[in-house]
């Protein structure tokens, strides 16, 4: 070791590190901006202030990642998010569905470190921006505290997906921050800033655990004290339990009336006091004398934030482009939780924690949202990207943040390979450029169908050794009393299908059966009856036909809804068919489903219907036969390039009693095949909570787990026995000729057929 006298001054180490991307932020939104951009081939450079990764989903802050499932919650059916941000959070299920936040920042460290293009600085905190021009970022600066370095990162272009946005708030770009006066966007929504506030405030959360012995807890001196009277949920059943912690104290929130950023600190302190307050009071207050083993196992360090800087883009959401899902002809994400606006008072208001107005549906996020005309090679996603503060109450929850992210990388990948700059793909004849990378590379996108003309599926003879046709689902034997409406949701194209089921009656009465669709174009909010049956009943089990005149030119969802009554029970199955499934009209208080909502008709939010699915084990479906059957998958759905039921099942399967399920894909002559992406079935419909929920599965009943390609002469190409992913890409070694490719699978179940939604080959 090397000792130095005295010297007047030094400085730290600096290091040049450069990228093609600079990517700054590695919560959800940069990991899958970082991830998309190197998987094209693009150098980038990760800069996360935090040891870890993932932000606001960290096992530092401790915050499910969501998005437009919403907790399964509203009616935005098979919505999860896909891509980069789907093959994380279908990860961590697999690896952790128990939800332990440690292992999550493991599942992305995981995934960041393996991949070669990505170099990534943690513990890096950026604190100076460097212009070339008035217009162009030419490097930024940072510092890690931990190995006393400054590091001075230059990149081509630059994506802020910092939080806060830093970055495009030193690089002098516009911005908002706080509410903006009705008058602006002429939204209904637009809270009054003077008893509503402005912001949305921080959140700490805490968990707990019981050691099985008395723990005895002394409060520190800066608690809060008389919880009781200052903190008015405390009452509220629906907010307050000692059996809750983590997630559940979302709302412990505060700072809506300060400073979000320079006043971040004096919020922490503020959300410690609350904290510490609340557990003095859970275990001295005499109050639960249960909790007397219990100890606080943990308490966040850093608060979660909701809000700050919003940049000023191309185009600024607003709450009518929610509501009304308008069509955006550069959309490249989407959306689906609801407006969530909360007081800015935080938890000392009184009343209701947070306003949740749901749409009818997911929403489109253009292009033009993540870019701004001051600074040519910057782009911004996550909570900062442009919208307005109403719209901001959908567009920042975690997943949609990340699905943005997800379009910000593979832009500007695209602008490397290219030699673009990404206002650019503003452009209505290179938009679609992008859309189609972004679909094929598993991203959902409302609306949008790219064609790949480069993919040899379109030129491809496709058969297969059988296809799967839909009769309904078989009884296990138990029965669900009609407590709430049920609604048998599947596809139907043509006349409608004859329902039979078995159904049990205490006393003679009345079953009512309603026939029901969307009147929106491919949504999922059964608000049109097309026809009503009235069956009678007797005392008993019994069978009952259900037979409509309706017939549809073509395929959409239809609900057979099965109206409360509760003196019926309905047999249940076990049975699992992608694209379709069971939904309730039930009632779902942490997403503000009150079974329907009816907001006041001044704020410009539809009124509607809650219909939504159970979650496995308890989430059966109805058992029911239809006939005729339903071919509601087909060969010629494996060219449509929605991987996810979207008005159909957009898919093919095989039947259940093929044993040996194959597809075959012949060309006229060879090709050079360098190797092909099939996209499987995870069930999008299944919100996948980061972290506290918890899952019944670790992988998804649908997805297919086992599978082989082989080429004209039978040589396997590749072989895959334990997929869980929905995304499967397989490069061969080198290119292969040949003029026949098959696919064999084995079906994920004995009761689900193995299901492929589409197949890129190149």
């Amino acid at each position: 070791m090397n000792s130095q006298g005295f010297v007047a001054s030094r400085t730290a180490r600096c290091e040049k590190v450069s990228g093609d991307v600079v990517v700054v932020g590695g919560g959800l939104t940069g990991v899958c901006c970082a991830l998309t951009a190197a998987r094209r081939g693009t150098r980038v450079v990760l800069v996360q202030d935090r040891p870890v990764l993932g932000g606001n989903a960290s096992s530092e802050v401790r915050l499910w990642a969501l998005g437009a499932t919403s907790h399964m919650g509203n009616n935005n059916r098979w919505s999860r998010e896909g891509g980069v941000i789907d093959e994380i959070m279908t990860e961590n299920v697999y690896r952790n569905k128990e939800g332990n936040p440690v292992i999550f920042d493991t599942v992305l460290l995981d995934l960041v470190m393996r991949e070669p293009n990505v170099k990534l600085l943690l513990n890096t905190v950026v604190y100076k921006v460097i212009k070339s021009s008035d217009d162009q970022i030419d490097s930024v600066v940072a510092y890690n505290p931990i190995n006393e370095t400054r590091y001075e990162i230059s990149g081509r272009f630059f994506a802020d997906c910092s939080g806060d946005g830093l970055v495009s708030y030193l690089a002098g770009a516009p911005y908002r921050m706080g509410s903006e006066d009705r008058e602006v966007y002429g939204e209904g929504f637009t809270p009054d800033r003077q008893t509503y506030g402005e912001l949305l405030g921080h959140t700490i959360l805490f968990y707990m655990k019981d050691t099985g012995k008395p723990v005895e807890y002394v409060a520190p001196d800066f608690a809060l004290k008389d919880v009781e009277k200052h903190i008015s949920k405390i009452h509220n059943d629906e907010y307050f339990s000692i059996h809750h912690h983590g997630c559940k104290y979302w709302w412990i929130e505060y700072g809506g009336r300060l400073d979000t950023i320079h006043d971040s600190e004096d919020i922490k302190r503020e959300l410690w006091k609350v904290v510490y307050g609340i557990w003095n009071y859970i275990k001295n207050s005499g109050r639960f004398p249960e909790m007397d083993t219990y100890t606080l196992e943990w308490v966040g360090t850093i608060p979660g934030k909701r809000e700050s800087r919003r940049m000023r883009g191309f185009y600024t959401l607003t709450q009518q482009d929610i509501i009304e899902q308008r069509s955006h002809y550069d959309a490249v994400s989407y959306g689906g939780w609801a407006i969530d606006l909360h007081p800015s008072n935080g938890v000392y208001a009184d009343g209701r924690a947070c306003n949740q107005w749901h749409s009818k549906g997911v929403y489109q996020i253009p292009y033009r949202c993540y870019l701004g005309a001051n600074i040519r090679n910057l782009m911004f996603g996550g909570r900062i990207m442009s919208s307005s503060h109403v719209a901001n109450g959908s567009t920042r929850v975690m997943c949609t943040s990340a699905s943005g992210g997800q379009a910000i990388g593979m832009a500007l990948a695209l602008c490397v390979e290219n030699g673009r700059m990404p206002a650019d793909y503003v452009r209505p004849e290179l938009v679609g450029e992008l859309q189609t990378a972004l679909v094929g590379s598993g991203q959902y996108i409302p609306g949008i169908k790219a064609r790949d003309d480069a993919n040899l599926l379109y030129s491809a003879k496709i058969t297969a050794s059988s296809t799967f046709c839909f009769s309904g689902y078989a009884p296990n034997g138990a029965y669900r009393p009609l407590v709430f409406s049920t609604a048998a949701l599947f596809p139907v194209r043509g006349q409608m299908p004859k329902l039979t089921l078995s159904v049990r009656a205490e006393d003679a009465t009345e079953l009512k059966v309603e026939l029901r669709v969307a009147l929106r174009d491919k949504g999922y909010t059964p608000d049109s009856t097309i026809e009503t049956l009235a069956i009678p009943l007797v005392k008993g089990e019994q069978v009952v036909t259900a037979e409509f005149a309706a017939a549809f030119d073509e395929s959409r969802y239809v609900f057979v809804c099965f109206m409360a009554n509760d003196k019926v029970s309905l047999a249940e199955s076990d049975d699992l068919v992608s694209g379709t499934t069971t939904v309730l009209n039930q009632i779902n208080l942490a997403v503000s489903n009150y079974g329907r909502q009816d907001p006041p008709a001044e704020i410009g939010i539809d009124s509607f219907e809650f219909w939504c699915p159970l979650r496995r084990p308890q989430g059966k479906n109805i058992a029911f036969s239809v006939e005729p059957a339903q071919e509601i998958f087909s060969l010629e759905l494996l060219a449509d390039s929605l991987t996810r039921p979207v008005g159909a099942t957009n898919a093919w399967a095989a039947a259940l009693d093929d044993e040996s399920p194959e597809l075959t894909l012949e060309w006229d002559g060879a090709k050079m095949i360098n190797g092909l992406r099939l996209f499987f079935d995870t069930d999008f419909d299944h919100a996948m909570e980061t972290v506290q929920m918890g899952h019944s599965e670790n992988v998804m009943p649908f997805c297919v787990r086992e599978y082989e390609v082989a080429d004209a002469e039978n040589r396997v190409l590749a072989k895959v026995s334990d997929n869980y992913q929905a995304v499967n890409r397989i490069l061969f070694p080198k290119p292969v000729a040949t003029d026949k490719l098959h696919i064999r699978l084995k079906h994920p179940r004995q009761r689900i057929p193995a299901t492929i939604f589409h197949l890129v080959i190149k």
